[in-house]
């Protein structure tokens, strides 16, 4: 049984990454599948989060990573998976979770969704949070793998460089 992994991932957080690692242990593999959503100005381009996911999950064994747009379960059938694995941090994710899940059943009824838990240490991580620390120089790297933190701090480094703020 294969499980896809659909996330925006701007960026990978550990709270992902650790979602990926379970997801390992539950199926026979895991697709990672970055959404390129033409709504939404990512900070990292597509290519470069594709990179940052691979060298993240280089430990795992069956872990595959890609990128779709579109439907979600469209890209499942295309890469043959049977589950759409979602994490959930707290009560507030559940209510829309839950609403894509069933939208996602009534498109592809054969597609189950899996809602995991995210574990505890990581409830609180966002990619939006992630970006906002990073964004005004607080360490990140308790919450993004090492090569994400790097890639952050020499994104917003520059950024600051040409932006002022207010002290």
């Amino acid at each position: 049984m294969r499980a896809l992994y659909p996330g925006s991932f701007d960026p990978l957080t550990l709270g992902h990454l650790d979602l990926i690692e379970r997801g390992v242990r539950l199926f026979d593999g895991v697709t990672v599948a970055v959404l390129q959503n033409p709504g939404k100005q990512p900070c990292f381009p597509l290519e470069r989060r594709l990179a940052q996911i691979r060298a993240a999950t280089a430990h795992l064994q069956r872990v595959e990573v890609a990128s779709f747009d579109g439907l979600t379960v469209t890209f499942a059938q295309r890469c043959g998976a049977d589950v759409i694995l979602r994490g959930l941090r707290a009560l507030s994710d559940f209510e829309y979770e839950l609403q894509i899940a069933h939208t996602n059943h009534s498109l592809a009824p054969r597609l189950e969704t899996l809602f995991l838990a995210t574990a505890v240490g990581y409830s609180f991580l966002s990619s939006s949070v992630v970006k906002e620390v990073a964004r005004f120089g607080g360490d990140v790297s308790h919450m993004v793998p090492r090569g994400v933190a790097q890639d952050l701090q020499r994104l917003f480094n520059r950024a600051s460089a040409s932006t002022p703020h207010d002290v």
